[in-house]
């Protein structure tokens, strides 16, 4: 397997949003926007980290880093998400590379940490635990999770980039 992770470049833009509309096409709890949010994302410059996964010069996978707010004022914070791998290699470690890849750039721009929207089992393969101080409202908290980068936790609601509340 040939691949590589790298940033997206402008060339890469429409390849991104076939990846991502095909895999959520049929995931449960979506209601399928994760191709909008990526382009609401790109498009308002708040696109902090964004990976892609080429595998034999074709994108398979992609990975989406923006800021978060938090109520207790907190900077250095981010969200992760969506992240996608085309339907036919899911489950073949390119979800994974990317993941390890998009929190070690964060942790190169200095970020304090890092939050998520998702499946615990999975996300919790890479050190995100749910932590009672950040709350995103409306959602059970064991499916919010976060990964700190430093000692200090903030505490308080967390909110994405308006990007996130995008209808189809």
């Amino acid at each position: 397997m040939n691949l590589k992770i790298r940033s997206e470049d402008s060339n890469d833009v429409e390849a991104i949003e076939k990846v991502t509309t095909a895999a959520f096409l049929n995931a449960p709890h979506t209601d399928h926007t994760e191709q909008y949010i990526v382009r609401e994302l790109r498009n308002a410059g708040a696109l902090s980290i964004s990976l892609v996964a080429e595998l034999d010069r074709e994108i398979v996978g992609h990975v989406a880093i923006s800021p978060v707010k938090i109520s207790d004022g907190a900077k250095g914070w981010y969200g992760l998400g969506p992240i996608s791998v085309s339907p036919h290699i899911q489950g073949s470690g390119i979800g994974s590379k990317l993941m390890e890849s998009a929190l070690e750039s964060l942790k190169g721009l200095g970020a304090l940490g890092c939050v998520v929207l998702g499946d615990p089992g999975y996300y919790r393969r890479f050190g995100f635990q749910p932590e009672s101080c950040l709350i995103l409202p409306e959602v059970a908290a064991e499916y919010f999770q976060a990964i700190p980068f430093s000692k200090d936790l903030p505490s308080g609601e967390v909110k994405y980039h308006e990007a996130f509340n995008i209808k189809a």
